[in-house]
């Protein structure tokens, strides 16, 4: 069963923290799908993946190219695993699949200053314990940094 983190954030949006996780993940040798909660923000962190770093590329694709399955990032906006990908990252709103076979790990990302998405996550959370997986919750500090707390 996959193993899931939950990444609370608060001093860094999405956009920012996602691209050095995705580059990682790509460096572990590992596919990944990032599935986005609807078509406009998947749209967005498309555009911005192309132009996030001057002197960086993360290679990646939409779920609207027909070349998807070969691509090492995915981006969705719905369930599935187009590109055979080892990790799935959540993102703006998307939620925890009920069934966590096939992948190795998958990652929630939500925004801390958002009740609605706290709520959300908090749900997941029990959702993910209910289901015996690996779970465990980081937190940003002061100085931006992952701390482990649960």
């Amino acid at each position: 069963m996959a193993e899931v983190l939950f990444y609370h954030l608060q001093r860094q949006p999405v956009e920012a923290v996602l691209p050095a996780l995705l580059l990682r993940s790509l460096e572990r040798g590992w596919r990944v799908v990032v599935e986005a909660g609807d078509e406009q923000r998947m749209a967005a962190l498309d555009d911005h993946l192309w132009t996030f770093s001057d002197d960086s590329f993360l290679p990646h694709g939409s779920a609207r190219e027909p070349d998807i399955a070969s691509q090492p990032v995915a981006l969705v906006c719905e369930p599935g695993n187009p590109n055979a990908a080892n990790v799935r990252f959540l993102v703006y709103g998307a939620r925890t699949p009920d069934d966590l076979a096939g992948w190795e790990r998958v990652v929630l990302m939500f925004d801390g200053a958002d009740e609605t998405a706290l709520a959300t996550a908090r749900e997941d959370w029990r959702k993910v314990k209910a289901l015996g997986a690996d779970a465990t919750y980081w937190q940003q500090n002061d100085q931006g940094r992952w701390e482990k707390k649960a």
